[in-house]
């Protein structure tokens, strides 16, 4: 399965891709550190899932999902957040995403999302 990484951190990318593999889900990566590379990357590879952090510079991940889910009605994008920002998790799943996870990342919450996400829960 591939799966694109959104967050302009790339220490958040680098934990959550750890997280993943240390689980023992076998996914290929890409990455992006914004919004516009998140929807060129999507037109590009078509991933399975996209997990994608809200706030980012030049396209923040709300603008992304909306863009995203124009391109792939069928998109499964799961949000992540820092604890406080419900108003704008409840923005994302309006746009189109499927589920958030709050960082810093647990690997429960991040497991329990992407199982939802693809009904294996």
């Amino acid at each position: 399965m591939k799966v694109l990484l959104v967050d302009d951190a790339e220490f958040a990318r680098m934990t959550l891709k750890r997280l993943l593999d240390d689980y023992g889900f076998n996914f290929q990566y890409a990455e992006a550190s914004n919004g516009v590379e998140a929807v060129r990357m999507y037109r590009k590879i078509l991933p399975d899932l996209v997990i994608m952090d809200i706030n980012m510079p030049e396209m923040n991940g709300i603008t992304a999902v909306s863009e995203i889910i124009k391109i792939d009605k069928e998109a499964k994008i799961v949000m992540c957040s820092s604890i406080g920002y419900q108003q704008k998790v409840d923005d994302a799943i309006a746009a189109g995403a499927l589920d958030f996870i709050v960082k810093p990342y647990q690997k429960e919450t991040v497991v329990t999302a992407i199982e939802k996400v693809f009904g294996l829960s």
